[in-house]
């Protein structure tokens, strides 16, 4: 059944939508180019061809006020003086905020921003004096043509490169007017008329004016690439009853070759492109902008077969792939158990050997389809970073920093999931880094520092763990000051602060409410956001960390598990609970005794091969009094850049599971990532490694002096493990 034009409207909004944040992405991307490269025209060139898109694709939905505004800012930048001006660079960041606004405001169905002074702006840019402006000589009938162009039409920079394109294969542009006859009774019928009329005898590149206009019913205007003379487009275009009178004059001269081949050398030549621009474009480009025009020709040629291979699918969809995915996983190790059960019961079956290679056959598909799934839903971090030269730019304006952004890793694939839930988290650390790590200007030059500080972005992939890494070289953090304002809010004391290291006492400013600001800004100073930062990373079961050097800068390292994975994991026994931890975490399995676990500082630590590593107890602490010669097995694991022993009572073995998350309102624990379904039905939990390690090095020692690490999960936390594990079993 057909949509209706109500649905299919719904639909092309929720498309314009999405495809609008790239296209203000790169206006925001070209502007800051062009703030450091002020007059260059070809940069002008690419935000008017984004803007001229923006115009397009918001009209075609209706978005009537955003294309009006659009296409006042492009016509703007097709005049010759804004490619000299200063202001263009404000004025496109202005407009990209505006049309950021107005696209929100569309969306949510609230009020649209005004206008006003954006328009004034462009205003004034197209009132500037045009610059004087040596040309080089042309021909006299090159002069002549480009007289030809009516005054009241402005050609896009598309139908420029058609014009360019047609001239280069031979063809004469000419430049068509036709006057409706004022006693026609459907001039808008008649003007398509005409447009048909003359695609008989050639190429249509332009119309002028749209159907919409006013002027439409009493003349139009058209661009046509042909072959054919003059007098021949005149007598088509004549059509009595509708058109009173039709005027032509050429506009391009096709160009002169002795063969089809000379043909196509001379349409790629710079010479030719220069004439092109001189005479239909009323400007003369540097060579390196000529070459490019006729670079970007040959690509718009390609473009719809390129967007044809584009897909634009909503993330939910790929989600429930995922699941099925992950349930199919579950099904083959049904199928595998249930064969083991075979070969044992029927050891000496000719079936058996048919099965086991159907088996291997399901697994290798599966595997692919898995590979090609996870591709599918991770995404290059560079989406997440490309946001920031902007607002490093802009926050640094405000608080009269001088600040440069250097990417790296940009290629590391992230989660969307996850992607899109850290960035309002990385933006206030950008934005804190700027406005309490970077020195103003004077102060680092006392210093002995450059001038313009330096904010990096890193990600990288370390383990079964994405780590983001925001670095400045500021002043860095001073852990004094932050014990001190710890002390006044009431957080700790002085005496208890003596006691803390410099992790404990960095943790503070996680802290709801806590900032060392002096005086509130714009930018900072409220004490809001960092606490939220490391709610939002503990809700993804990550960990944030610090890292200061007085006078040198700070770090702050985001750690993120791959939550929507398929992974390898090791399955163990601990108090009669199954669990799961990432098989790559694991660096090795050994075997011990009670007796090889010492207590150092209260801790329990085991010395393996001249290496001493902490110990981690998931079920209980072993009695005083009891064997120490009891067998255990010590799961060496490697998080970060460390190494722990984890003891667990039992070995289950190895297995590919499907992470799901939990339901944090019915279980809200940070000790545990996930869960996920095994062949027979039971529930296994994956424990979240950084957060255990991190739960251990933050108990303190007991009043009966011996370690608490055995309490790693609380009764409750046990209680509720035990309630997921009755649940999944019986579902």
């Amino acid at each position: 059944m057909t949509n209706s034009p109500d649905e299919r409207g719904a639909e092309l909004r929720e498309l314009f939508f999405e495809t609008s944040q790239e296209l203000l992405q790169a206006l925001n991307e070209e502007a800051l180019k062009l703030e450091k490269h002020p007059g260059d025209e070809e940069i002008v060139r690419v935000i008017r061809r984004t803007v001229h898109t923006l115009k397009g694709d918001s009209a075609a939905c209706g978005l009537r006020e955003l294309s009006e505004l659009a296409h006042q800012f492009e016509d703007a930048l097709s005049l010759e003086t804004a490619a000299t001006q200063t202001a263009v660079a404000e004025i496109a960041f202005a407009s990209a905020d505006i049309f950021a606004e107005m696209i929100a405001a569309y969306h949510s169905g609230k009020k649209l921003p005004s206008t006003k002074a954006l328009s004034k702006k462009i205003h004034d840019l197209t009132a500037a004096p045009a610059p004087a402006k040596t040309r080089r000589s042309r021909k006299s009938a090159t002069a002549t043509a480009a007289t030809a162009v009516s005054d009241a039409s402005v050609w896009t920079e598309y139908e420029k490169l058609a014009m360019a394109k047609a001239q280069a294969s031979g063809l004469a542009v000419y430049h068509v007017v036709a006057k409706i006859d004022p006693h026609c009774a459907m001039p808008l019928a008649g003007r398509q008329l005409v447009q048909n009329a003359l695609v008989q005898i050639g190429q249509v590149v332009a119309v002028r004016p749209d159907a919409t206009s006013p002027a439409a019913s009493k003349l139009v205007e058209f661009v046509v690439a042909t072959s054919h003379a003059s007098e021949q487009i005149a007598a088509k275009g004549r059509i009595p009853t509708i058109v009173e009178e039709v005027t032509v004059e050429l506009l391009l001269s096709p160009v002169a070759t002795a063969d089809h081949a000379d043909k196509e050398a001379e349409s790629e030549s710079l010479p030719a492109q220069d004439a092109v621009d001189e005479k239909v474009f009323a400007e003369e480009p540097t060579p390196a902008a000529a070459h490019s025009a006729t670079a970007h020709a040959s690509d718009a040629a390609a473009v719809p077969a390129m967007q044809e291979n584009i897909l634009r699918v909503e993330a939910g969809r790929i989600d429930s792939v995922l699941n099925l995915l992950g349930e199919l996983i579950i099904g083959k190790s049904m199928l595998q158990q249930a064969l083991h059960e075979f070969s044992r019961r029927y050891p000496k079956e000719l079936l058996r050997g048919k099965f086991a290679d159907a088996m291997a056959f399901q697994a290798r598909v599966l595997n692919d389809l898995q590979r090609s799934m996870m591709k599918i839903r991770m995404v290059p971090v560079e989406q997440l970073f490309r946001r920031f030269p902007r607002m490093v730019r802009d926050v640094s304006r405000q608080c009269g920093r001088e600040v440069e952004l250097q990417v790296s890793g940009q290629n590391t694939d992230l989660d969307k999931g996850i992607l899109d839930a850290i960035a309002e988290p990385l933006t206030h650390l950008v934005r804190n880094a700027i406005s309490h790590g970077i020195e103003s200007p004077e102060e680092r030059q006392k210093l002995g520092k450059p001038q313009q500080g330096a904010i990096r972005l890193n990600a990288y992939h370390q383990g079964n763990q994405v780590v983001v890494e925001i670095s400045d070289d500021g002043r860095g953090i001073s852990t004094e000051k932050i014990l001190a304002k710890a002390v006044d809010l009431g957080l700790t004391t002085a005496d208890a602060g003596k006691l803390l290291n410099e992790n404990e006492i960095l943790d503070f400013i996680f802290r709801p409410g806590f900032s060392t600001a002096e005086q509130v800004t714009e930018v900072s100073g409220r004490g809001v956001g960092m606490d939220v930062v490391q709610s939002v990373l503990h809700r993804l079961k990550g960990s944030i960390s610090v890292e200061t050097h007085p006078g040198k800068g700070t770090t702050f390292r985001l750690k993120l598990p791959l939550t929507l994975a398929i992974i390898k994991a090791l399955l163990f026994w601990v108090e009669q609970h199954l669990y799961a931890i990432p098989l790559n975490a694991v660096v090795e399995i050994a075997r011990t005794i009670e007796s090889e676990v010492h207590q150092v500082d209260n801790y329990e630590v085991l010395q393996l091969r001249q290496q001493v590593l902490p110990v981690l107890r998931l079920g209980k602490p072993a009695p005083a009094d009891g064997d120490r010669k009891n067998k255990l097995f010590v799961l060496i694991i490697s998080v970060g850049e460390r190494k722990y022993g984890l003891i667990v009572d039992a070995l289950e073995g190895e297995e590919e599971l499907v992470i799901k998350a939990l339901d944090d309102q019915t279980f809200s624990t940070d000790l545990v990532s996930g869960a996920s379904i095994l062949g027979d039905g039971r529930v296994v939990l994956i424990l979240n490694l950084t957060a255990v390690v991190e739960h251990v090095a933050h108990a303190r020692p007991s009043e009966s002096g011996r370690s608490t690490s055995g309490l790693l999960l609380s009764e409750s936390d046990r209680a509720r493990i035990a309630m997921s594990n009755g649940a999944g079993g019986q579902a």
